[in-house]
């Protein structure tokens, strides 16, 4: 028998099997188990399953080892058996080939977001990636199948740490939407110039949708890449029927569409979710008289690739940061900047919350800041908020925007829109969970975080989306993040921070501040990332008030000493805790006027005037409001 890689050279078509989880669920293993577990526990069961697709014609036999990276082994207390599982893995799969077929070493996702969209690091995931295929060495594969992937940038760790380790050959496959990219937008052109640039030999799709949608992606790929193409569809999408979740391609459909992407420049063929003996071996009968078909796709590459080539963030021009608003020439010029933060109202009236907010202009502060959906709580939009301040007053905006409530479509969606509606100013934030607002049995989405979510303003600003893909005109957001100097698990609060600053951050406002030395402290340990650095300061009302921030907002530590300050004030009465909060509100703001760019006042219970009276700290501010047009 020729090895894969030889095999690779020739231009015969090759038979993979079909899904290993739908046949082990049909087999009465229920998908609260591990399905690579089985390997340790009923390995006649899995090896019965491989015997299944070889005598159904199966040429290439994939590890039951999909999901036997150690996080997802973690979740069910397997991480230190991850050796012992791949390499069983491999045996049974050898066993079942019994020497006529290959055996390919299966890796999936490692179910972590990685940099720039999450907290894994590119060289943490290769390592990861690097504990299974060095398991999967041992048991002795011939070649890697690294499938169901749907961000690039971590299909690459994966081949990064098979090609420390080995030569064998790499089947990469990503996994598409109805709309033929993946769910990050990278559409099929991009990530087949991807795969080929870093050293995958052949380049495929898996999982995801039916034959129907991978043909059309496979026609778009093969003029891109002189490698082989791959496919393993799904046997469609899954429907539910009673309850219970069918795939409806029948084997007669799936062979029909096999032959259509063999004649498309597919190589490789086999299933996804759905597909069974039944599927394949019919797959195997209808692709054995077809004979190779030569596309030409050495003289079409040149002219294609000029089409699709990706454009890389380096390429385009950002918008000079004190061109893109009032708030980012202040910042880019090194001035000190004020704001306020004002919640959107809870209804759709918001004339009363514009009326404070007209105060905040009159009075010469910057800027208002208007929060996303504080707390879990239910308000107007935050967006449309923003909107009617700079269309009504003519003050600036930093609107919040966070991750909770939308996916990686509406996000877009929304930010392109901000964009079109004159909104310049963004501080991203993660979003509090739902269960902290009145309505906990809410969904929360977190497709990313917001370092996930920094990344994609910033790639706007260069005109592109999450997949690289031209947007037209770049956008001209001024971004800004957040982040807390008094976190519990500070070193991981400043890896965060270090990654928002990579990702795109311009500016960074802090949680309310009520221990000065821990700001500074802060403030020395990211001086090597420094960006603008804007402090939060919220003006106490009451006992009761510091007690709730300091139990029941995140990210939020109250010293005892201005803890015992508020209880003694409170006792002589609701406007002595009112002079006490306020004073020390302007104390904190004095204290740390020297480290900062700029201070965030809260509005307690949107209490403008109150805000606006902590401003009286700072002696430029009066000079400020006389020297310059209200707003500007």
């Amino acid at each position: 028998m020729l090895s894969f890689r030889e095999l690779i050279e020739t231009d015969h078509v090759t038979v993979f099997d079909g899904a290993m989880g739908t046949q082990l669920y049909a087999k009465g293993v229920y998908i609260n188990r591990s399905y690579d577990e089985l390997n340790l526990t009923q390995p006649d069961l899995v090896r019965a399953v491989h015997e299944e697709y070889v005598r159904a014609g199966a040429e290439v036999i994939e590890t039951n080892t999909f999901t036997a990276t150690a996080h997802k082994l973690q979740q069910y207390g397997l991480d230190s058996r991850l050796r012992e599982i791949n390499v069983e893995g491999v045996r049974l799969a050898r066993e079942a080939a019994g020497g006529g077929c290959y055996v390919a070493g299966a890796v999936g996702p490692l179910g972590l977001r990685i940099e720039p969209y999450g907290p894994t690091s590119f060289d943490e995931a290769k390592e990861l990636f690097k504990q299974q295929a060095e398991a999967l060495l041992e048991g002795g594969v011939d070649l890697f199948i690294l499938e169901t992937f749907s961000d690039v940038s971590e299909v690459r760790q994966a081949i990064r740490a098979v090609r420390e380790l080995s030569d064998l050959p790499i089947v990469a496959q990503m996994t598409i939407s109805l709309d033929g990219n993946t769910s990050f937008g990278t559409t099929p052109e991009v990530f087949t110039a991807r795969l080929d640039e870093w050293g995958a030999d052949v380049i495929g799709l898996n999982c995801g949708v039916g034959p129907a949608t991978v043909l059309t992606a496979v026609e778009k790929m093969r003029l891109i890449t002189t490698k082989k193409l791959s496919a393993q569809p799904n046997a469609g999408l899954p429907r539910d029927v009673q309850g219970r979740q069918f795939y409806m391609c029948s084997p007669e459909y799936m062979a029909k569409y096999a032959k259509r992407l063999i004649q498309a420049g597919v190589r490789f063929i086999g299933g996804c979710c759905g597909t069974t003996p039944a599927h394949i071996k019919l797959i195997s009968d209808a692709v054995r008289p077809l004979s190779p078909r030569h596309t030409g796709i050495t003289g079409k590459l040149a002219g294609a690739a000029a089409q699709v080539t990706e454009i890389r963030e380096d390429e385009i021009p950002v918008t000079p940061l004190e061109e893109r608003s009032n708030w980012g020439r202040r910042l880019a010029r090194g001035e000190f900047v004020t704001t306020v933060e004002v919640l959107p109202p809870k209804g759709w009236d918001a004339k009363k919350t514009l009326e404070g907010i007209r105060l905040l202009k009159e009075a010469g502060v910057n800027a208002v800041n208007i929060p996303d959906g504080p707390r879990a709580q239910t308000r107007m939009s935050a967006q449309a908020t923003a909107v009617l301040v700079e269309r009504e007053i003519g003050l600036e905006s930093v609107l919040h925007y966070c991750c909770r409530d939308r996916n990686l479509l509406g996000m877009m969606s929304d930010l392109l829109g901000a964009a079109a509606l004159g909104l310049r100013n963004l501080l991203l934030i993660t979003g509090d969970p739902p269960k902290m607002g009145p309505y906990p049995d809410a969904t929360a989405v977190f497709d990313i975080d917001s370092i996930g979510l920094t990344n994609m303003v910033n790639k706007l600003n260069h005109g592109l989306d999450l997949g690289n893909n031209p947007t037209g005109a770049p956008t001209t957001f001024v971004i800004g993040v957040g982040v807390n100097p008094g976190a519990v698990n500070l070193d991981e609060e400043i890896k965060r921070f270090e990654w928002k600053v990579e990702a795109g951050a311009e500016f960074a406002i802090t949680q309310p501040v009520f221990d000065t030395e821990q700001l500074r402290d802060f403030l020395k340990r990211i001086e090597h990332v420094r960006i603008p650095v804007i402090a939060g300061i919220w003006p106490l009302v009451s006992y009761r008030n510091a007690e709730f921030l300091h139990n029941e907002v995140p990210g939020v530590r109250v010293t005892p000493s201005i803890m015992e300050r508020m209880r003694l004030a409170s006792e002589r009465g609701k406007d002595a805790a009112r002079d006490e909060g306020l004073a020390i509100a302007r104390e904190l703001l004095l204290d740390v006027r020297d480290s900062i760019q700029g201070v965030q006042v809260s509005a307690p219970f949107n209490n403008v005037k109150y805000a606006l009276e902590v401003f009286e700290a700072l002696p430029e501010f009066s000079r400020n409001r006389e020297a310059a047009p209200a707003g500007t």
